[in-house]
């Protein structure tokens, strides 16, 4: 349907219509024979608005809405603007007066536009003003008139963005520039402060070019509003998701609180703070709010501060005590665990409050108590402040303060909002990384008490050891190192690793070490121990399968190096159940390959174990290692194994020097794994302090046996042991020719202890057992039992040895402490 037409009269000084147009019939249907003459007033249809008959007089164009009579007596709404006509020296001839229906697009299009409650204007393609509605005109503070005709410039300066950055409209000048240049249309988000508010707006603009018939840009429009609410409720959503990949990402608790810290400066506020109690720190359960007597100063410590200001985040050295007085707003907060905010002054203009972004500064908004509108806050720089309580799970762990002081903006309740939902976050990882603490203290008190404490006094290595758990923000693992003297001065070195971290893998390492001890007491060879242990691992880890069909299947499995080192014959014998095997270090420097592969890791099952035997020099150095002191993020195992025969080779005054100087080197300060290290020395045993006898299996061969033990006793001056090894060695010497088998040999050693030995060629134990009161037998052994340290049985593959151990005259030193006695290679 085409737009009615526009009328178009002459209306003199005396408001008579003195010209009509066919314009004029075709609107109101009036002729100009009915028309001319009569007064404008004739025409309408209702009283003219106030003043109307004065604009005819004179004065300048004014549009004003109306009510027309039409000639078959219905109403005409429509505008009519009044244009004056001036003649020579001033004087006024009337006015030329048009009328267009209400209902016609130019008209309401006009309306519509002026009543938008968006910003919209028009520039030509120089940036000059031509057009504004009044919503546009609110947003920059200028009336249409003032700015029709001047560029954006001339009316609003740029500002040096060094000193007033939240008011840059850079961004959006040169959008209307680009789009008057290109003709492309364009949209854009900006935010700034508008000039007389406390709040930075965010406002989503679209320009596009206009142009003539012949395509020509002729002016750039724009419409633009104010989306603050949707900008500061994604603002806050993005600061919310960056709190949850940055806060927890470590399992400590003051980490934690700067976390915390650190993501809500400064995109939220200026400046937090964190305050725990001790307790929490500790890895403790916090107190109870029921606790706190009345009137008492509530004591924390401040675990986190971060400020924008002072672009600063004190994370080192010891949480500092801070006190807060019972009538504190943060001792409140923590006594009714209730959120407080802070305001330095009531945001409002005129007695109005101030929508500010995200529209939440209307009090109805606010819970109960809040906001609180204390003055004193200014005096610290504040312009508002909020304090949440810290709790998770029920339990009180401190309080977080949040407080602006740059910036103007009031607090919202959507700030609030934010503050505690930030908080709670870092109170759940707070929580969290407490407990950690607390099972991470008791996992590393029960791998202390389960690891050797002192080293056992022997002279065929000399030993150290060192252990480094893992860094704080990991569990403790299950590591564990051994070393066991064996009969005939041999000695045990064994290191293993459980699968897993925490308390089980604690307790676990702790059964499997008991474990090899009680099978290396029966001397067992490498691979038929790791045999037996490995059928002790597979029945561990039958006892964690579920007791329900809902409970979760438990693993278990472990690796184990298992060694033995004979001072006498300087041979070395291994086995390895999927553990690294271990360095051997000549004299010289050279490393000395190990020709053994690993076995499979314990809990396995159903696959063989090979003992590999090598031959060292006195004064190798053998050196025994979890994968956690060679293998990590940063590098791998090879490149890990060549750096440790490099610090290996280094010089050092004692094995505990070279142990603390490779764990040193090869372990990063952030450990995700434990490491253990075994270094040995070894030494040979003096061959005058070894001497053997082949014994012929005849009832006869037992005196001479006695006679060669006491002469080399005398020899070795232990005149004082005669007797009881005299004895000792008759009876040992008599079960092997009676029970035994040949060839019989006996072997004297003198180490620590004096070492008895008789081997046969049969693999017929013996045992103790109660004689009768008239039995002729069965009183040999439990006299040696009797008589001696110690005896046992070690099965060889030849046959069978009979040991005994009896005490020195003189008494050894007491032993050396093993390295992980030091501070720094201990948990």
């Amino acid at each position: 349907m085409k737009d009615a037409p526009t009328a178009a009269l002459v209306v003199g000084p005396d408001g008579l219509v003195s010209g009509w147009s066919e314009s004029g019939r075709l609107l109101l249907g009036w002729t100009a024979e009915d028309a001319v003459g009569r007064p404008l007033t004739d025409l309408l249809a209702a009283p003219p608005p106030p003043g109307f008959s004065d604009r005819f007089d004179t004065g300048p164009d004014h549009t004003s809405p109306v009510s027309l009579r039409h000639r078959d007596g219905s109403t005409v709404d429509a505008m009519m603007t009044a244009h004056p006509l001036g003649g020579t020296e001033g004087r006024a001839l009337g006015h030329v007066v048009t009328v267009q229906r209400w209902e016609r697009r130019p008209v309401i299009a006009d309306r519509a536009f002026e009543q938008c409650p968006f910003a919209l204007g028009v520039y030509d393609p120089e940036l000059r003003f031509l057009w504004i509605n009044a919503s546009s005109g609110r947003v920059i503070a200028h009336s249409e008139e003032q700015v029709l005709g001047r560029k954006y410039r001339e009316v609003f300066p740029e500002f040096d963005r060094s000193l007033f950055p939240e008011r840059d409209d850079k961004p959006y000048t040169d959008a209307l520039a680009k789009v008057a240049r290109t003709g492309e249309p364009t949209r854009l988000i900006t935010v700034f402060r508008p000039r007389g508010s406390d709040y930075a707006n965010a406002w989503a603009t679209s320009i596009w070019p206009v142009r003539d018939a012949e395509g020509r840009v002729r002016a750039v429009a724009n419409w633009g509003f104010d989306m603050s609410a949707e900008y500061w409720a994604r603002q806050r959503l993005l600061i919310l998701n960056q709190a949850s990949g940055g806060i927890g990402r470590t399992l400590d608790v003051v980490g934690t609180a700067h976390e915390l810290a650190r993501t809500s400066v400064p995109g939220f506020t200026d400046l937090v703070t964190v305050d725990l109690f001790d307790e929490v720190l500790r890895g403790e359960e916090p107190p109870s709010p029921a606790t706190f007597a009345p009137g008492d100063t509530l004591t924390l410590r401040r675990a986190a501060r971060h400020s924008a200001q002072e672009d600063t985040d004190r994370h080192a050295g010891p949480a500092m005590p801070v006190s807060h007085a019972r009538d504190s707003v943060a001792a409140r907060c923590l006594i009714t665990g209730r959120s407080t905010v802070q305001l330095a002054a009531e945001p409002s203009q005129g007695g109005e409050w101030a929508f500010g972004p995200g529209l939440a500064a209307d009090p109805a908004h606010w819970p109960p108590g809040n906001p609180l509108i204390d003055g004193s806050i200014a005096a610290d720089g504040l312009t508002g402040r909020i304090t949440v309580p810290l709790r998770a799970r029920g339990a009180l762990l401190g309080v977080v303060t949040f407080s602006r002081s740059d910036r103007p903006e009031a607090f919202t309740a959507d700030d609030l909002i934010l503050a505690e939902e930030l908080t709670a976050k870092a109170a759940i990882a707070i929580d969290n990384a407490r407990r950690y603490s607390r099972e991470r203290a008791t996992a590393l008190t029960l791998q202390r008490s389960l690891l050797p404490q002192r080293l056992p006094s022997q002279e065929a290595l000399e030993v150290a050891s060192g252990y480094l758990p893992t860094g704080t923000d990991a569990e403790v693992g299950g590591d564990w190192f051994d070393v066991i003297p064996l009969s005939g001065a041999r000695v045990g070195l064994v290191v293993g690793d459980v699968v897993g971290h925490g308390l089980h893998a604690s307790a676990s390492m702790g059964r499997l070490r008991t474990a090899v001890r009680t099978l290396a007491d029966v001397d067992l060879p490498p691979d038929e121990l790791l045999t037996h242990l490995d059928d002790l691992v597979l029945h561990l880890a039958s006892d964690l399968q579920p007791a329900g069909p809902f409970q979760p299947t438990g693993e278990f499995g472990a690796t184990c190096l298992y060694t033995v080192y004979d001072p006498v014959s300087r041979r070395f014998t291994l086995a390895s159940a999927g553990h690294p095997l271990p360095l051997v270090i000549a004299p010289d420097g050279t490393a000395t390959p190990v020709p053994a592969q690993p076995g499979p890791p314990l809990g396995v099952g159903g696959l063989p174990f090979e003992a590999t035997e090598i031959e060292v020099a006195e004064g190798s150095l053998l050196a025994l290692y979890t994968d956690g002191l060679v293998a990590s993020r940063e590098r791998e195992v090879n490149q890990g194994v060549t750096e440790l025969l490099r610090v290996l080779n280094r010089s050092a005054t004692s094995l505990e020097d070279l142990c603390d100087t490779v764990m040193d080197a090869l372990l990063p300060e952030r450990r995700t794994d434990d490491a253990a290290l075994l270094l040995a020395r070894t030494h040979a045993l003096n061959p005058e302090h070894v001497a053997g006898w082949d014994v012929e299996p005849d009832p006869a061969e037992v005196p001479r046996a006695r006679k060669f033990t006491l002469d080399q006793l005398d020899a070795w001056g232990l005149e004082e042991a005669s007797f009881v090894t005299e004895l000792v060695v008759s009876e040992l010497v008599t079960n092997a020719i009676r029970y035994g088998a040949p060839p019989i040999k006996l072997r004297l050693i003198r180490d620590t202890s004096l070492i008895c030995e008789v081997s046969d060629a049969s693999n017929t134990a013996p045992h103790l057992r109660r004689a009768r009161a008239f039995d002729e037998g069965g009183r040999g052994l439990l006299l040696v039992a009797q008589l001696t340290q110690g005896w046992g049985t070690r099965h060889t593959t030849y046959g069978k040895t009979i040991w005994c151990a009896q005490a020195l005259p003189d008494p050894d030193p007491e032993p050396t402490p093993c390295a992980s006695d030091s501070p720094t290679t201990t948990p």
